[in-house]
């Protein structure tokens, strides 16, 4: 993809700018070893030593591998969350720099070591610049990937004790060019939602099919009447996408199968559509399954909500960075994405903003989309993440007079 690059000007304080070495040392660290769902140990004794080091008070273990440091400013206050997650994909690198993967089949391709290193940087700053009112809790997250570590995590208290008025976070985004952030109110990424189906039939000799029911010959109806629920079924102002992304059926060529399965995705902003779309999905089948005689098991599975961001909490994020990136341009709210994130958990816990920080630079090469074997993007978002956070907490904290 190719962008138009912003002169890149971003008000850094010169603490923060300092600490950009460090942030790049870090995130290189965690980039060479990737770590999956729930296995995030190595991730989980490197924040620790750290945390440990600045003398920052923190629980380990949590959700199995997860983090919470706790910061509390010069008095009393409010408490506002930082999340940042930490696990890596079973994807195979294929970059050749001198920080790529050394776990083979593992790769941070999503910049979760980058969202670690941000966070780790906020802390740094925090623990030895108390004037703040009110207390900072960083939640370093395990298997936003899958199958999830956010949920766990509130389960196991870390929104409380003491208890978390508001949360905020970030995402680096190879969908924005450095020196932009994405930040809108209300809906940001989708839910994330999967099914599969097995359809019965009667199998027999493909010259014969006067014998058998075609389970190939329904799912292709099934598939192609899926597609028009999003078309035919849903306000044309309300977004969704099912899509199928795997169909198996069959072992021979002139045999025709008594069984075929096909798997898919659902994702939608708006809540209410998570009642009706599995409902009309099974709808679809069932329907297409009795016309041909046929039989079905279908499962649904619900993953990740949409991620809504609040009001006030957008509107917070949005003024900070508009204090921060210079650029005229730099801050857009045309960042939806179909997408989605276990972020959204926490935020139907407490009110919060999730933010997109543009990491993309077409001109280094360092703009592949996240997931890919060839996944990069520029540090120098590193230490502008840092400010970002370290202004959020400043204004919904306040800062002390001195």
């Amino acid at each position: 993809m190719a962008f138009h690059l912003p002169q890149l000007t971003c008000h850094l304080r010169p603490d923060v700018a300092a600490l950009q070495p460090e942030l790049v040392t870090w995130r290189r660290y965690l980039h060479q070893r990737p770590e999956l769902g729930f296995q995030e140990h190595l991730t989980a004794d490197f924040i620790h030593s750290k945390l440990q080091a600045w003398g920052i008070q923190h629980r380990c273990g949590i959700a199995q591998t997860g983090i919470v440091a706790v910061i509390p400013g010069l008095r009393p206050g409010p408490v506002l969350a930082i999340r940042a997650d930490m696990d890596a994909l079973p994807v195979q690198e294929e970059n050749e720099t001198p920080y790529r993967s050394l776990h083979e089949g593992k790769m941070h391709a999503c910049g979760h070591d980058g969202h670690t290193a941000i966070a780790l940087g906020t802390a740094k700053y925090l623990a030895s610049h108390r004037d703040f009112a009110g207390t900072v809790k960083i939640i370093f997250q395990p298997a936003e990937e899958g199958p999830g570590g956010a949920k766990p995590m509130i389960e196991a208290g870390v929104l409380d004790t003491p208890k978390v008025d508001a949360i905020i976070g970030l995402h680096l985004w190879n969908f924005l060019p450095v020196g932009t952030v994405g930040v809108r109110s209300g809906p940001l990424m989708a839910a994330a939602e999967f099914f599969e189906c097995t359809i019965h039939g009667k199998g027999g000799h493909a010259a014969l099919p006067q014998f058998t029911v075609d389970t190939v010959l329904v799912v292709a109806q099934v598939i192609t009447a899926l597609h028009t629920i999003v078309s035919r079924n849903v306000d044309p102002l309300e977004t969704a996408v099912i899509s199928v992304g795997a169909v198996h059926a069959g072992t021979a060529k002139n045999v025709i199968a008594d069984t075929a399965t096909f798997r898919g995705t659902v994702r939608y902003f708006k809540p209410e559509l998570g009642e009706w779309l599995p409902q009309r999905i099974e709808e679809v089948i069932a329907g297409i399954c009795q016309s041909h005689g046929a039989s079905y098991r279908f499962d649904y599975q619900r993953m990740y909500p949409p991620t809504v961001n609040d009001p006030k909490m957008a509107d917070l994020v949005r003024s900070v960075a508009e204090s921060v990136m210079e650029v005229p341009t730099g801050v857009t709210p045309h960042c939806q994405t179909m997408a989605a994130e276990d972020m959204s958990f926490f935020l139907q816990a407490v009110p919060g903003c999730y933010f997109f920080l543009g990491s993309a630079n077409g001109t280094l090469g360092l703009d592949f989309p996240h997931h890919h074997p060839r996944f990069d993007f520029d540090e120098t978002v590193l230490s502008i993440g840092v400010e970002l956070f370290l202004r959020c907490i400043e204004k919904f904290c306040g800062l002390v007079e001195s």
